[in-house]
């Protein structure tokens, strides 16, 4: 890395989004606001809010990555790591803005399908313990 990059790591617990990127700078948004961190700056550790990071690469070209929250460090002035527990790139923000829609839709979804599973398993407890607690009937016996 020369002496004018950023190094910048996202990463989430499942997946290393992005990994060792040489960047310009980077703007991020926690709860007192929106703030900018370029080559230089003062360590630090603070607590994103759900936002969108972006960033400039070292030729120029902004990217972005919308993270759920997360905990963002700054080390000796050039390394940039965030933490967060999902995050999805993009180069462009209609194209994030799609990207973030779908994940949203696909976890909604895979929610709903566990709900209904839950409840379909709770259903069957419910049926096999009654079985179990109900008198058994014996030969004979009327109703």
């Amino acid at each position: 890395m020369s002496h004018n990059t950023l190094t910048l790591t996202i990463a989430t617990p499942t997946v290393v989004v992005v990994d060792g990127l040489a960047i310009r700078s980077l703007r991020a948004e926690d709860e007192s606001g929106a703030f900018g961190i370029r080559v230089g700056h003062a360590d630090m550790v603070t607590l994103l809010s759900a936002s969108v990071v972006r960033w400039t690469t070292r030729d120029g070209n902004e990217q972005f990555c919308a993270v759920d929250g997360g905990v963002l460090t700054v080390s000796n002035g050039t390394t940039v790591s965030l933490a967060c527990r999902e995050a999805v790139p993009g180069d462009s923000l209609a194209g994030l803005e799609l990207e973030v829609h779908h994940a949203r839709a696909k976890l909604l979804d895979a929610m709903r399908r566990a709900r209904v599973e839950q409840t379909r398993i709770h259903a069957q407890a419910v049926r096999q313990m009654l079985r179990y607690l109900s008198p058994q009937k014996t030969r004979g016996e009327f109703e």
